[in-house]
């Protein structure tokens, strides 16, 4: 039996997951279920919105479209299987499976860390220089800056993916958590992994440290301009923005620095899969909610469109009578 490493014994790993929790995983497989087709209808609602809106064809709501896709396919990778095992005796996962699980969790997160990074210098822009936003951010750059996120993403998700896979897995194969994450899968291997896991910590911290600092600045300067405001009420509403926008960026990169910034897998505790339920669930939930459902241009455009579908039926069911 062998995986990727020529050394490598172990063919297939077993997610324990949720498992001690025994009785109460069917109540579990509900409440995922449900928090899943939330997710679903929030980040389709937000897209389908944005697709059919001409108002809404602009580089802030592009970013937006594209995050909402990325955060649809990040949950894609991860909560089927859950919702599967929830259920199931048995609850496998074959090493090449675990390994294209890891490449494209760690592929979409990556991207998403470096969109919101990019969303919010869309921001600084939009704020900062009004007068020249159209000219700064036009089409080209932010094709460019969606382009160079999503590959940069993968690109590090197809580095941080061979180093755990060139390990050697030769026993136990039980995975402490209920997908294949990087450090309970890391804590399996059999030989010495202290230089890949530094080389892992650093491509962490390129991910999520850089875009997370990036963010402050560029709402360190949107800060700055809120408070130049000579209306009271116009810095209520951008401070309410900012804040609703920043809660989203705490609680992601929070929670990513919890887990990932840490120099060695064998901190991974069972507290881990509590902390990962929260970037893996909980924020691909307030994303659509935050970003665009608390916007008034998105709620005005879906209005607009439940109207106009309204007033089509109507119209329709006339005709036919």
């Amino acid at each position: 039996m062998q995986g990727f490493n020529k050394t490598t014994v172990v063919t297939q790993f077993i997610l324990v997951g949720f498992s001690r929790l025994g009785r109460f995983q069917p109540l579990l497989f509900v409440v995922f279920l449900l928090l899943y087709l939330t997710i679903l209808v929030a980040n389709a609602t937000i897209m389908a919105v944005i697709h059919f809106s001409r108002t809404l064809h602009t580089p802030m709501y592009g970013f937006l479209f594209i995050l909402s896709l990325s955060e649809s396919c990040y949950t894609f990778v991860i909560i089927p299987q859950l919702l599967v095992h929830l259920l199931s005796a048995t609850k496998t996962i074959s090493f090449v499976a675990c390994a294209t699980q890891l490449f494209f969790f760690l592929g979409f997160a990556c991207t998403n860390c470096f969109l919101i990074a990019v969303m919010g210098y869309d921001r600084y822009v939009a704020i900062c220089h009004p007068l020249r936003y159209t000219l700064i951010m036009n089409k080209r750059l932010g094709l460019g800056l969606i382009s160079l996120s999503g590959v940069t993403g993968f690109f590090i998700a197809l580095m941080a993916t061979n180093l755990i896979c060139d390990m050697d897995f030769c026993g136990p194969n039980r995975v402490n958590h209920y997908f294949c994450d990087m450090a309970p899968v890391i804590k399996l291997a059999c030989t010495d992994t202290h230089v890949k896991e530094l080389a892992l910590f650093s491509l962490s911290i390129l991910v999520i440290m850089v875009p997370f600092l990036l963010i402050l600045i560029s709402y360190g300067f949107i800060v700055n301009s809120i408070l130049k405001i000579p209306s009271a009420e116009g810095k209520r509403k951008a401070f309410a923005t900012c804040a609703s926008h920043l809660t989203v960026v705490f609680v992601h990169y929070g929670c990513a620095s919890i887990i990932y910034l840490r120099p060695k897998s064998k901190s991974a505790s069972d507290k881990d899969q509590l902390v990962a339920v929260t970037y893996t669930v909980v924020t691909p939930l307030l994303n659509p909610l935050v970003y665009s459902l608390r916007n008034q241009e998105v709620k005005t455009a879906l209005k607009r469109i439940i109207g106009m579908s309204v007033a089509t039926k109507i119209s329709s069911q006339k005709f036919k009578n």
